[in-house]
């Protein structure tokens, strides 16, 4: 019915009554349109903004602890014959003005057995109870009707974890298992059974020594050590050596090199990155007006650069050549930097690689990456204040879509109404012309008739 009306809205008063429905409709929804507009905009910017900081918080923390942890910034070893071992520095080690020679005399290796050939790895080969003996450590591996085949023996080797590897291997003469096991000679191990079905693969007996566990031997400065294991890390204090190949007669120099210039490179990337980031905060505190989480966050950070992170010294940003400007960017200053690298470059290492042993912890030595990172933990924590901030926007962008839904309920009803209303009174108006006709016609008539 009122759809009948609007149709024909106007046509009773001659006037453009839809029109004019339309404008009252219009000056009461734009205005409302326009504010929840204007609210909706200041909440998305300051949503945002305050992601791009929190995004930018968090990269910043990731890549400079994935450049502490890849050791650029910490001295390593030198290695004057990489393809007889490599050397790399532990994390946390000072290598201070380390030198010395290494020979490889013989490495390391894991016993391998092979057993006899089968037609097909899928065939039985008997079933009962192995031992295999790593070193003086027994493993049990049982072999029944569900697992009777040199596949299902693999797997059960594997599954007893005791670090001897079983693999069926599989050529021209058949099929036969594999095993291997630790380097070392300490993890020479055996096989045994006392089942008949299952003596094929005893060691002493029948399964072929293809070769002997040994363990890796070296000198170090002339000094012979034996490990069972080609990487070795108990030697020179911290440094990890991983031996490749052995080279009798033929000591390698080991040094060291410094991480000076890759640290300069880094403090420069550090302050820019540093900048952006505080740009960010700045822009994020804009549009929330100065929220005091994003303050407190700008806070900390403006504390980073002359925060002490090692116990050690210097102990911070502003001790090696990093200052803070008067709006709050920080510079770096090379020179600054030069004269504290060459007074104490373990020391400076230390500050992006802290020194890890009993008495320096992540407690007492965070390094700048540990101080960064606490930072970032903390205001991006679940009931951290960055999260609470970004939470309470979302919440108000929710409520505020809600009421526009509401407010739009409202002015729809509102237009409804001015159509009916404006509907009934053309309708009167028609009538009231009509009746007017009408008169006009009569009095016309009478008039004449006289």
């Amino acid at each position: 019915m009122v759809t009948s009306i609007v149709n024909s809205l106007g046509f009773g008063s001659g006037l453009d009554v839809s029109a004019l429905v339309t404008q009252l409709a219009a000056a009461s929804r734009d205005p409302k349109v326009a504010r929840f507009d204007t609210r909706a905009q200041t909440i998305q910017t300051s949503i945002s903004a305050v992601g791009q900081a929190r995004s930018d918080l968090e990269g910043f923390t990731s890549s400079l602890a994935s450049l502490v942890a890849g050791g650029s910034l910490q001295s390593q070893p030198s290695v004057g014959d990489t393809s007889i071992f490599d050397a790399k520095a532990k994390t946390g080690a000072r290598m201070t003005a380390f030198s010395g020679e290494v020979e490889v005399t013989q490495l390391a290796r894991g016993q391998t057995l092979a057993s006899g050939y089968v037609t097909s790895a899928s065939n039985p080969v008997g079933q009962g109870t192995l031992t295999l003996t790593v070193g003086s450590t027994p493993f049990t591996v049982t072999i029944n009707s569900s697992n009777d085949s040199l596949t299902g023996l693999a797997t059960a080797i594997n599954g007893a974890n005791a670090g001897v590897t079983a693999n069926v291997v599989t050529d021209s003469n058949g099929s036969r298992i594999v095993l291997k096991g630790p380097t070392g000679t300490p993890s020479a191990f055996t096989l045994s059974s006392s089942d008949a079905g299952l003596t094929n693969f005893t060691y002493p007996g029948a399964m072929t020594l293809v070769q002997a566990a040994q363990d890796a031997t070296l000198k170090v400065d002339g000094l012979s050590y034996t490990r069972s294991s080609n990487t070795v890390d108990d030697i020179i204090p911290g440094v990890v050596l991983t031996l490749k190949k052995a080279a009798i007669g033929t000591p390698v120099s080991v040094g060291v090199t410094r991480s000076g210039d890759a640290i300069k490179s880094t403090m420069a990337d550090f302050v820019s990155v540093y900048n952006e980031l505080k740009g960010h905060i700045d822009a994020a505190q804009t549009a929330t007006r100065n929220d005091q989480a994003l303050a407190a966050l700008e806070r900390q950070m403006g504390q980073l650069v002359s925060k002490s992170v090692t116990s050690g010294t210097p102990s911070s940003l502003s001790a090696i050549g990093v200052k803070t400007n008067r709006d709050g960017t920080i510079s770096f200053d090379a020179v600054a930097f030069d004269k504290a690298y060459a007074a104490n470059p373990d020391g400076v290492e230390a500050i992006f690689s802290p020194t890890r042993d009993a008495t320096h912890t992540d407690a007492t030595d965070p390094g700048i990456s540990g101080a960064l990172a606490a930072i970032k933990t903390a205001v991006t924590a679940t009931d951290g204040p960055l999260t609470s901030l970004s939470n309470r926007l979302n919440k108000e962008a929710t409520a505020l879509a809600k009421d526009r839904e509401k407010m739009e309920a409202r002015e729809t009803a509102y237009k409804a109404r001015l159509d009916k209303q404006f509907g009934g009174l053309d309708a009167s108006i028609g009538t009231l012309k009509a009746t007017q006709s009408y008169l006009d016609q009569q009095v016309k008539m009478w008039t004449a008739s006289k």
